[in-house]
C-alpha cells in the first residue's frame, strides 16, 4: 500500500522534520496539531483562542488531505493543565461533529509555551 505525505500552507507549519499528514490507503494519519497561525504565529490568548486554532489547524490539515474531520475515528487531545477538560470539551463538539462519533483519549501533558495539541486518525473507505 503506498503512502502519500500532505503538506500544506493553511495550517501552522511543522516544527520539525515530519509531514502534516501521511495517507496511507483508506486511513489518514494527523499529525499533531497546535495553536499556531499559517503564518507561524503562536496563538497566545486563552485557552479557548488555542483550541479554536488547533482544531481550524487540524480541519486544515485534514481537508489538505482530502478528508475532513467528520471522518475521525481515532482523536487524541493533550492539555498542559487538565483543568482545562470541560472548555476543551465544549470547543471539541464544535469540530467533532455527528452520530458515530470517533474514540479519544485525552491526556495532561507537560506542553511548553501553548496548552493543547490535538492528533487524529480519519478512515476515507467505504
Amino acid at each position: 500500500m503506498p503512502k502519500r505525505a500532505v503538506i500544506t500552507d493553511k495550517a501552522a507549519p511543522a516544527g520539525g522534520p515530519y509531514s502534516h499528514a501521511v495517507v496511507a490507503g483508506d486511513t489518514v494519519y494527523l499529525a499533531g496539531a497546535v495553536p499556531m497561525l499559517p503564518d507561524g504565529t503562536w496563538v497566545t490568548g486563552s485557552f479557548a483562542e488555542q483550541a479554536h486554532a488547533a482544531f481550524r489547524n487540524l480541519a486544515a490539515v485534514a481537508e489538505a488531505a482530502g478528508s475532513s474531520l467528520d471522518q475521525a475515528v481515532r482523536v487524541g487531545v493533550y492539555l498542559r493543565d487538565f483543568g482545562d477538560f470541560p472548555e476543551m470539551n465544549e470547543i471539541y463538539k464544535e469540530y467533532i461533529k455527528g452520530d458515530d462519533l470517533p474514540v479519544r483519549t485525552t491526556l495532561p501533558v507537560a506542553l511548553v509555551g501553548f496548552d493543547i495539541e490535538i492528533d487524529a486518525i480519519l478512515y476515507t473507505g467505504a
